[in-house]
């Protein structure tokens, strides 16, 4: 499951790629971790998920019955079997679902117990953006102020991504956006279909330094591969020990 992620595409590509009607302007972002502002995807109300808005939230769900910040634990991410039962998610399934906007991801691998973890960068192999499926609510605090909050959506692993975790985001395609964004007229379980493992041929997984462990670090240069990028097709000539 994501704990950090990158968003590096040019601000014109990604307003493209997710049509949102905002023209914002913002810098790459190689490092994005939990409790920062991350950008999400909302659909207009009764517009069949067709008119988008780009916006910020901070990473980490806060239902809204919620009394106290401090004494609820960070949802940064939600699987996807749960989403309808969940009283943390039942309500924003239905009427609160987002994109996530991303170029990559990022997981590690510990060889063995007493082995530094390596990580590893998750990213498309044809350098499109992925809309991470995601969730958002607006919690009020008890003097009126409120934050906008949000998180990722997972689903299980493909067998590519499960040699190193058991879960990853769900990855909604493009052409499916209108369908998940459509709060009004697609029903939380019609939506939560699209919640599968990505194709294995549809990312790659490049090994990268260390550089990525430190949250401060967050340029161009944690994305530098030490090794060939592992393909789904490749993964019987390739190892990843």
């Amino acid at each position: 499951m994501p704990g950090r992620f990158s968003v590096t595409s040019p601000p014109e590509t990604l307003r493209a790629f997710f049509g949102y009607r905002e023209e914002p302007d913002f810098p790459p972002r190689y490092n994005i971790a939990p409790t920062q502002p991350i950008a999400i995807v909302t659909a207009q109300a009764h517009s069949q998920g067709q008119e988008r808005h780009f916006g910020l939230a901070r990473w980490g769900f806060l239902p809204g019955f919620v009394k106290d910040p401090k004494k609820f634990s960070l949802l940064i991410n939600a699987r996807s079997e749960s989403l309808i039962d969940k009283p943390s998610f039942r309500a924003a399934v239905k009427r609160r679902r987002c994109l996530v906007p991303a170029d990559g991801y990022y997981e590690w691998r510990r060889d063995s117990a007493r082995a530094a973890a390596r990580p590893f960068l998750i990213r498309r192999t044809n350098g499109e953006p992925m809309g991470f499926a995601g969730l958002y609510e607006t919690w009020s605090d008890p003097n009126g102020g409120e934050i906008d909050t949000a998180c990722i959506i997972t689903a299980p692993a493909n067998r590519l991504i499960a040699t190193f975790h058991d879960r990853m985001p769900a990855i909604i395609e493009a052409r499916d956006f209108h369908f998940w964004l459509d709060n009004d007229r697609v029903e939380a379980s019609a939506a939560t279909a699209l919640l599968r493992p990505a194709p294995e041929d549809a990312l790659e997984l490049i090994e990268i330094g260390n550089e990525v462990n430190r949250v401060g670090n967050d340029d161009a240069e944690i994305q530098r591969p030490v090794s060939a990028p592992i393909k789904a097709e490749r993964k019987r000539q390739a190892s990843l020990f």
